[in-house]
Order: structure tokens, then sequence, then C-alpha cells
């Protein structure tokens, strides 16, 4: 049967367009039939929106083969040689973030530790830190029996409210310490400047942020120091292994100290004299490092990739009533998209729970998280106030008064009812894959009377 005029100009522009993106480097874009459009979700018997895999995480290739080769045959296998693979890394990972220096170590965990350690963080002292963060933000500061002093999070970025800081210094604040949750940078814009006012050193908790930029400049440079992890899940990693960027040569030298038990050091070993009273062994290894010099190589056009695919994404699920992408500050000018953030209002899908909604887009082939929870309110953090150093130190009015200092009401809200979090290696997807996710959420919503 012959096509028609409108069927022949039709498949003339899906020709037209399919070469047009395919020519830019895009994939072409998915054209949804009148049978896709109606297709049920998976959880009621239709396909799956995504039937495929998502990217597999890490990417290596002979690089790393050959890096870790080497380094095993070096018979260098600690960092304290006369040609260590860790020193050029550090040179490496400066160059590629701007910062004046950079130190390695063992893990994000170390690095923020590490921090906390050269500014002689410890008993009565304060830290104000984000509620929506990893729990390794305030176990640093509870390793130095100092107090996390929580602020709540700005709903619509996943951020800390810069708003809220400065109501949460009090005359033992010593750090401020925001994070840069899902590799988009918090309003530093704000932050930064209430630091200066107060005296108190503003530290980037960048350990998902790896590239991520505030006014072209990399996260991690704008505060006295940033630390990032290389941890398995990272965007840049090495199973584990972190790092601190400093502009601040003396303060690079205070944390080389704190990592290495309280000693300066060179390339050849230990050195008499340091800065400080105490320090530990949070040395990163040279396999780590030789694993970082290899993975560099990969993770601009990485970074670029997820930003491209992220911008994609945003526009596509803005179009649906409901979902809302994380708002990014103005700022910023690139995300490292460790995690792609959006909230999720119910009332747009027909009351369907977002316990439901994210069942459902498990079952479309569409990987997803709740994201973090209530940290404030976990037994692990709120038993802080009747621990036997805490009430020596604070005392048990002081803890009392800090369970209650520490409510944080529209986390709350974010945590239980609306937060969703897809990964970073989705977003090394092709264009197609981020359509197939908003097919899964169409999807869903056309059918939540149903689901629910």
């Amino acid at each position: 049967m012959e096509e028609t005029k409108e069927q022949l100009n039709r498949r003339t522009f899906i020709q037209t367009l399919s070469a047009a993106t395919i020519g830019a480097g895009l994939s072409a874009p998915t054209i949804l039939t009148a049978g896709a459009d109606t297709a049920k979700p998976a959880l009621l018997g239709g396909p799956k929106a995504h039937p495929g895999q998502f990217p597999q995480w890490p990417i290596f290739d002979k690089s790393e083969h050959s890096a870790l080769s080497e380094t095993l045959e070096s018979r260098h296998w600690g960092r304290l040689n006369n040609n260590s693979t860790v020193k050029k890394f550090e040179a490496e990972y400066s160059r590629l973030t701007g910062a004046e220096r950079t130190l390695a170590v063992s893990s994000g965990t170390s690095a923020l530790y590490t921090i906390l350690g050269a500014l002689d963080i410890g008993p009565g002292d304060e830290v104000v830190i984000p509620v929506y963060t990893f729990i390794a933000t305030y176990n640093v500061v509870a390793l130095n029996y100092a107090l996390p002093v929580f602020v709540d999070t700005d709903p619509e970025s996943f951020q800390i409210d810069a708003s809220k800081i400065e109501g949460a210094l009090t005359k033992n604040t010593k750090v401020i310490m925001p994070v840069h949750i899902g590799g988009s940078p918090a309003d530093l814009d704000r932050i930064i400047p209430i630091g200066q006012r107060a005296g108190i050193p503003v530290v980037e908790d960048a350990c998902q942020a790896h590239l991520a930029e505030w006014k072209g400049k990399k996260v991690g440079t704008i505060g006295l120091a940033g630390a990032f992890s290389f941890q398995s899940s990272k965007n840049l990693n090495s199973g584990e292994g972190g790092a601190i960027i400093t502009n601040n040569s003396k303060f690079a030298d205070a944390c080389y100290d704190f990592h290495n038990q309280g000693r300066g050091g060179n390339t050849s070993g230990f050195l008499a004299g340091s800065t400080g009273t105490r320090g530990t062994n949070l040395r990163m290894t040279e396999f780590q490092g030789s694993l970082l010099r290899a993975q560099m190589a990969r993770v601009n056009a990485q970074t670029k990739h997820r930003w491209e695919n992220a911008q994609y994404l945003n526009k596509m699920l803005a179009e649906i009533p409901g979902i809302t992408p994380a708002k990014l500050h103005a700022g910023t000018t690139m995300s490292a998209y460790h995690l792609y953030m959006f909230r999720y209002n119910k009332a747009h899908f027909a009351g369907l729970s977002r316990e439901k909604f994210l069942e459902a887009l498990t079952a479309e082939g569409i990987p997803n998280s709740p994201g973090y929870g209530r940290m404030n309110s976990e037994t692990y953090v709120t038993a802080l106030a009747g621990n036997r150093h805490y009430l020596s130190v604070y005392g048990e009015k002081r803890m009392k008064e800090w369970l209650e200092q520490n409510q944080c009401p529209q986390n709350d809200h974010l945590t239980k009812n609306e937060s969703v979090w897809l990964f970073q290696t989705m977003l090394l997807g092709s264009r197609q894959e981020m359509e197939q996710i908003v097919e899964a959420v169409r999807k869903i919503q056309k059918y939540a009377k149903e689901l629910a």
C-alpha cells in the first residue's frame, strides 16, 4: 500500500532529525509510537521502558592493568620513595583542579579528618554541617569530640540552606563545612562571606563533586580546603582513597604532617619536627595513586557527558507535573552529577506513594533510591547526647539543648516524602536511555491510579 503524503513527510522528518543528531555526536531521539505511548507499566504487565543495562562501573582498560603491574614490579608500594606515583598524582590533580597543593590520603573520610586535625579541632569546639549528607561528615566531627551542629536542607537544591548557617554559629564554632551533595555546589556566594565575617574557615566537603565548578573555579579551591573521595562509587575512583586540595601552602604542610604520624616528610622518609601535637597514618598507597592516574585520563570526558545528559533529562522531566529536578544554584557552571536528584509530588500521581513510585520505576529497569534520611533523628547520632565523653566535656544541659536545636523540618519533609536519586553511571548512558527514563515516569503517571 502506498504511503500517504502525511506519512512520507513524517518519515522524511524523522530521518532528517536522526541524521542531524547522529552527526552532532548524539544518539537519535526515541520517537514514541502510539503503541508505546499506551503501554502499561511493567508492574502491571507491560514492557520495561529500559530493557537493557546502564553502563557498568568502574570503567577500565589496559591502562589500569599496566599501571598496577608497573607498581607491583617496582617494589615501591608505599608513597615514601624517591619516585613516588602518589606524588605524581598529586601534581596532576593540582593541575586538573587549579589548586596550588594536593595531598592524597587513604579515603574521603581521611581527607576530612586530616583537615580537622590540621585545624586542631577538638573537645569544646563546634562544626557546622548539613543534615543532608553521608554519615562520614558527622563522623569526622565526632571522632574529634567536637560538637556537630546540623543545618536544615534547602529542598529545592538538596544542599545546605545557606540562610540558616549564621543562626547556627556560636562563640565555639570553629569550622563551617558545607557539602556539595550529589556533585552540585552549595551556595558558596552566601556561605564564604558568612565565614569571612565570623573569622571562621569554610571547608568544602567535595567528596562527591569531582570537577564541579562555581563561577568557573573548581569546588574545593574556594574555601580554605576541599576534601574529595575516590571510593568505588565515586566519579573518579581507586576503590578507596581521597585527597585534600588547598591554595594555602602552610595549611597543606600542616595536613601533610597530620596524615604522616605528625611528622614532616619528603620522598625518602620521615623528617624530625612538625607542626601540631598529634597525627596518624592516613597515607595513600602507590597502587591507589597508579589507578587514579589512569582513571584521570577519562574524567573530563565523563564529566562533560554526565552534565549534558543531566541537562537533557532536566528539560524533559521538568515538563512532567509532580517531578522537579534539583535546582542548581546560580553560580554553578558545572555539576559533577554524582547523583541525579529530583523531587516527587504524589498529588500529581493520583496519591501514589513515593515508595510505590520507586518500586514501579525499578520494575521499568530504572535503578533508583530515596536517598539520605533524617540523620539528626538516627539513634546512632542522637545517642551522642548520652555519650559519657560528651557529657564530661559539654554537660547534660548542653547536650539536651543540642538535641533540641538539631531539628530540621525541611529535611524531614524532603526525605520522608519527596527525594529521589538516580546514579552517575546512568548519566554515562545514551540520549535514548535518558528518554527511556522519562518514558518510565510518564507510564507510571498515566497508570498511577491502578498502581496505587
